[in-house]
């Protein structure tokens, strides 16, 4: 027993060296929370002040991690460095940039009421600028490392592909926020033309992106590992461009005339109730490949965050189609999809925090390609 003793602070450091970006998306799933919950498009007594605890705990969530993963560059560095070449673990990357995003669109919705407005727009705008441009980095750089560098196998196409390219969106729709708060003229304008130009950089990236996940499914079936959960990542680009076409669409009026204006706030209706219902398809396909797992045993991992932020987007952009149709439907939908979003939630912090106690959640990433399989005919 004695000999052991004098290992174990070497060791706790060596589980500590191990953390990745992927953490981050505990901060992503965490704060939409508290972004769906003051959003809502419901009066539900109760829920502003949840939304506010919620928020609360993504921020010092992220303040947390920005300091582990700043030690980590520090004390790690090869290991750190090792997480870009890792096939895998590089694409989680994106995490970082949309957890600073979420947690700023969080100050302005909900922060403003504990920090006071004025704090809360320039803690927002500090998070939106540094997200914006780690998002932008991530969806130039981890397509290029792709590229160039990675060994990329045929049926290596996953729902991880997603999160480089997904901040800019992120960027759009939170973006859309600070508009209201800007000086009219020139600026206002160009932040809204912005976020329609990083709106269009995300769609068209992550479209083709989907495109290779539907034809890994169809050709080479899923996983059947704790990598299946990254499917629901999928809904993240659906759900954040309805989200981000609603919020442009309402605050185009602030910056450009309202010719303009009106075509935009239209384009919210024509472009995000198609995109949603292709989001309920994927939704019961996910759900359905998800189930499968887990009857076959699919273990706990930080993947499972996966179902936490996407359906949080689903939820927002839900809300937005209510705000533009005001039809009662999307309403109901919105409050069915955010009980879901606390239900997975609940569970994915419970089981978080269990495996980072035990320890097994703080291992090195496997650096191995993962098989894709399909049932055996009969």
């Amino acid at each position: 027993m004695a000999t052991t003793r004098p290992d174990e602070p070497r060791t706790r450091v060596e589980v500590l060296g191990n953390i990745g970006p992927n953490w981050f998306a505990s901060v992503m799933g965490t704060g939409i929370v508290a972004v769906a919950g003051a959003t809502l498009p419901v009066h539900v007594p109760g829920l502003r002040g949840f939304a506010e605890v919620v928020w609360v705990i993504a921020a010092l969530l992220l303040l947390v991690l920005i300091v582990i993963v700043g030690g980590h560059w520090l004390r790690h560095p090869t290991v750190a460095r090792s997480h870009a070449r890792n096939p895998q673990m590089a694409h989680f990357y994106g995490a970082a940039p949309m957890a600073l995003l979420t947690v700023g669109a969080g100050a302005t919705l909900v922060g403003r009421d504990l920090i006071g407005a004025r704090v809360a727009i320039d803690l927002d705008w500090v998070l939106w600028t540094a997200g914006t441009v780690g998002g932008l980095f991530t969806a130039v750089s981890i397509p290029f490392l792709m590229f160039t560098q990675h060994n990329v196998e045929p049926d290596a196409a996953f729902g991880g592909w997603l999160m480089p390219v997904v901040p800019p969106m992120v960027s759009a729709a939170t973006g859309a926020l600070l508009i209201p708060d800007m000086a009219p003229g020139t600026g206002r304008q160009t932040m809204l033309y912005g976020c329609y130009a990083m709106f269009g950089l995300s769609l068209l990236a992550s479209l083709l992106i989907l495109a290779m996940i539907w034809s890994r499914l169809t050709h080479y079936g899923t996983s059947g590992t704790a990598r299946v959960p990254t499917l629901w990542i999928v809904l993240g680009p659906l759900g954040q461009s309805i989200t981000a076409a609603g919020l442009l669409g309402t605050n185009a009026a602030l910056a450009v005339d309202s010719q303009i204006a009106g075509d935009l706030s239209t384009f919210a209706i024509l472009y995000g109730v198609p995109v949603w219902g292709f989001a309920v398809l994927w939704i019961a396909l996910a759900t359905s490949l998800t189930v499968r797992t887990l009857r076959r045993g699919m273990p706990f991992a930080l993947t499972w965050w996966s179902l936490t932020f996407p359906v949080g987007t689903f939820v927002t952009g839900t809300t937005q189609l209510a705000l533009h149709t005001h039809l009662p439907a999307f309403k109901v939908a919105a409050v069915i999809a955010y009980a879901g979003l606390l239900g997975t939630w609940i569970l994915v912090a419970v089981r978080t925090a269990r495996g980072s106690l035990g320890g097994h959640l703080l291992r090195p990433p496997s650096t191995g390609p993962v098989k894709a399989q399909k049932d055996p005919v009969s």
